[in-house]
């Protein structure tokens, strides 16, 4: 039996899923978070006329909505980063190798 996880430790943030999970997991999230981003900053430049236009001729509404789509890109890809596969580890976790860092 294990024992529970420590104060402070991330086993409890991560989900462990099988391998095929992880793989679509991975691939969905970058490929909605890369779009995401490239549209938003679309967007953004629709708005602000390729950061040619006055404040006044701005619309804040699309600018607004690039922003949101940047920002929720951003936390599609960071939740993902959660997922691990059965058997995977957190490198920093590993005591087998000696680090160089002093």
């Amino acid at each position: 039996m294990s024992e529970p996880p420590s104060e402070g430790s991330n086993d409890d943030r991560n989900v462990v899923v099988p391998l095929r999970v992880y793989k679509a997991v991975t691939v969905f999230s970058t490929l909605f978070a890369v779009i995401g981003v490239v549209v938003g900053f679309v967007l953004l430049d629709v708005a602000t006329d390729r950061a040619q236009a006055d404040l006044a001729e701005i619309d804040p509404l699309v600018a607004l909505g690039g922003l949101a789509l940047i920002v929720a890109s951003a936390m599609t890809y960071a939740f993902s980063t959660r997922f691990q596969a059965a058997g995977m580890g957190n490198a920093k976790d590993d005591e087998g190798e000696a680090s160089n860092n002093e």
